[in-house]
């Protein structure tokens, strides 16, 4: 049986995410691993053509970053009291930075929650845990929200 040291837990800090936590934890206490949480802040590089200037620009990721890593840290000490865990916060596209992430880290495992679109929310927004999925090369398990 494949040993699970690192779990990477892609959060959207969604009220979903808690039940994504709840996953983790169980997976952690049960093979004595670590958590390492991630939320990944959007990336709005696409709107520098939109005569936005760049400081603004940057000047809203940094205030987006800045309330997730408070946000991260409150979660991080609400949903994984019993387990080692530590929260981070990136920026970038979602797929790409929870992939880099868990290549950085060295995780055994990615658990993350998927939202379950259909039909044209799913062509307009693409499935980050699809993506997440079809490239990974460890094992990832996801979670979807409870009805």
């Amino acid at each position: 049986m494949k040993i699970i040291k690192k779990i990477l837990c892609a959060l959207d800090l969604s009220e979903h995410s808690v039940l994504v936590a709840e996953y983790a934890v169980a997976m952690a206490k049960a093979f004595n691993a670590e958590i390492v949480a991630v939320y990944v802040a959007p990336a709005l590089t696409q709107y520098v053509g939109f005569h936005v200037p760049p400081s603004s620009i940057e000047s809203f990721v940094g205030e987006i970053v800045s309330g997730a890593e408070k946000s991260m840290e409150d979660f991080v000490v609400e949903n994984f009291r019993d387990v080692k865990a530590t929260g981070r916060v990136v920026n970038g596209y979602a797929s790409e930075e929870i992939l880099g992430v868990a290549e950085r880290v060295g995780a055994d495992v990615v658990i993350m929650g998927t939202h379950g679109r259909k039909g044209i929310d799913r062509i307009l927004f693409g499935s980050v845990a699809e993506k997440v999925v079809k490239n990974s090369v460890v094992p990832v398990m996801t979670v979807r929200p409870r009805a």
